[in-house]
């Protein structure tokens, strides 16, 4: 039986067809595209100090490559496990909205066993800048597979400065010349670890890494302290630098002789090739230490015909004040668009109630007579179970909301898995006291937040008032200075289990982080993607269904 309509209802159909079409083929082409990386994970030889050590590479390099995308773009990252032992990649200052299933640490994601490989798909959702990845598992990090993430700006989004000639990852980090495995032995057994013996300049040692730049052009500098510890000073012979961005944020655009980059932390400088052509140094220092750790770097101009030659270029002085009034002359460029076209400075999160206040404070202990490290009383042991996939299955037994204070709770160390709950679209202000001599810097996972504040002594509700409301830099990494507090607000606008931790490694190992549960009791796809179809299960989830669709 034909169904007749009349000749305008025909017409509307065609309408109703072609719209329809129309809109299937857009939005097949509007997908924001995707990047596909394959790694094959191994040990083989590096030099990172001059002389032979087991590192672990990634397709045979050392460090690892770089990933390069644009806000928006999907990573498809395959990575095939050839080393004898499990292993995780995490994806320092990714914010893995809605995902974190992919973010590759203990809590969230299982590892990858020996000859297996693991498919991250993860979006660099309305992120730009300057970012790193690293692995998570046992000691690995002092091995290496560590290597810059890079997000630029979609074509039409302005970007506060002129296109530079290059683009430079520049990853240093404090090194041992110990084998991974034996400082990792060191530390099972409940042993301090010594001093680092050096630091690594993209993988080299003294003069081993080279920069080459053409006279008269400006160059981008992205550079990322990868190291185990130790905030590092870096510097350039003859030139200054430009501070332009810090993961993720346009600053307010700062002339430096020298730049301080504490451990986990990224930044963008600009730097012009406007000296006479020859070859300069760049120096990179140890920061609040007796014994001072040095490396160098070389700039090469491409018409240099002249070494780079001696004195290095000095340090700032070692003292806390130079550095704590660097750190807060960053600011936000409140007029440039982030990774949309709005300014940054539309967000005024000065304006926004805070609806709890956590304080966090490292101290050091002895639990059974092995060395530990703690936040608020609880020095984190790992459970048998990814704590994401836990929560997702309900499997009872595995931890426990509320297993640390979210004040202060004396000097005596116990050992829990802690997390802290918190509500979803809370926007909470977390304060890190560190009432120890040594240097704390703290990077919470699946966030960026606004450093509202940061000074010597003890923290109290009358800080506040020297808290900044205005122009605040938003990162995923922060100092705090030896008996001294940092303070941070954070808008928790994405569900999921999220890895808060010193960078500090060793302490990080020995249990200094936890993980912060943001939660909703609304299931929806709108607020938490499903669990991967790929996902691998472990511990007690080892042998769920994984989901169909």
């Amino acid at each position: 039986m034909r169904l007749l309509l009349p000749e305008n209802g025909r017409k509307w159909c065609r309408i109703v067809l072609m719209l329809a079409l129309y809109m299937t083929v857009y939005e097949v082409v509007a997908e924001d595209p995707y990047r596909y990386f394959d790694w094959r994970i191994s040990y083989g030889d590096i030099y990172p100090l001059g002389i032979r050590q087991q590192g672990i590479l990634i397709n045979g390099q050392f460090p690892g490559p770089d990933i390069y995308s644009v806000t928006n773009d999907n990573l498809i990252i395959n990575v095939h496990n050839d080393l004898p032992e499990p292993f995780l990649l995490t994806w320092n200052g990714l914010q893995q909205r809605k995902n974190s299933f992919e973010d590759g640490v203990y809590g969230t994601t299982c590892p990858i066993p020996p000859g297996k490989n693991f498919t991250y798909t993860m979006q660099v959702k309305d992120q730009i800048g300057s970012f790193f990845y690293f692995p998570s598992l046992q000691f690995h990090k002092a091995a290496g597979a560590f290597g810059g993430i890079r997000i630029l700006s979609r074509p039409r989004i302005p970007v506060p400065f002129p296109e530079p000639a290059g683009d430079f990852t520049v990853l240093i980090g404090d090194w041992y010349k110990t084998d991974h495995k034996v400082l990792k032995t060191i530390l099972d057994r409940g042993k301090r670890l010594k001093f680092p013996d050096g630091i690594q300049i993209n993988g080299l040692g003294r003069d081993g890494a080279k920069f080459t730049v053409e006279p008269g052009k400006t160059y981008r500098l992205r550079i990322s302290n990868v190291g185990l510890q130790n905030s590092l000073n870096f510097r350039i012979q003859g030139h200054k630098m430009k501070l332009v961005e810090v993961e993720g944020t346009h600053t307010i655009q700062t002339t430096l002789s020298s730049l301080d980059v504490h451990v986990g932390q990224s930044y963008s400088v600009l730097v012009t090739a406007d000296q006479p052509a020859q070859d300069y140094y760049i120096a990179v220092s140890s920061r609040f230490t007796t014994q001072i750790l040095n490396s160098t770097a070389i700039l090469h101009y491409s018409n240099s015909k002249k070494p780079a030659s001696r004195p290095l270029p000095l340090g700032p002085a070692e003292n806390i004040s130079w550095s704590l009034n660097q750190a807060r002359s960053i600011r936000t460029n409140l007029t440039a668009s982030g990774p949309r076209p709005n300014p940054q400075g539309s967000y005024h999160y000065g304006q926004i109630n805070v609806t709890r206040t956590i304080r966090l404070a490292n101290h050091a202990g002895l639990v059974d007579r092995k060395q530990r490290y703690a936040v608020n009383g609880v020095s984190f042991i790992p459970a048998d179970t990814p704590l994401k996939l836990a929560d997702y299955y309900n499997i009872n037994g595995v931890f426990k909301v509320g297993s640390i204070p979210d004040r202060p709770a004396g000097r005596k160390i116990h050992l829990d898995t802690a997390v802290m709950g918190a509500d979803y679209r809370a926007f909470v202000e977390i304060v890190f006291e560190n009432r120890e001599n040594i240097m704390q810097s703290w990077h919470l996972d699946g966030y960026s937040f606004f450093v509202v504040g940061m000074d010597e002594g003890r923290w109290s509700p009358a800080s506040k008032k020297q808290y900044n409301l205005i122009d605040a830099v938003s990162r995923c990494t922060t100092q705090v200075y030896p008996r001294s507090w940092t303070a941070i607000y954070v808008p928790l606008d994405n569900v999921g289990m999220w890895n808060l931790r010193t960078q500090f490694w060793a302490r990080q190992y020995l249990g200094q982080q936890l993980y912060l549960r943001v939660y909703t009791p609304v299931q929806s796809f709108r607020d938490e993607y499903p669990i991967p179809k790929n996902a691998l299960h472990c511990g007690r989830a080892k042998g769920r269904a994984i989901r169909a669709s």
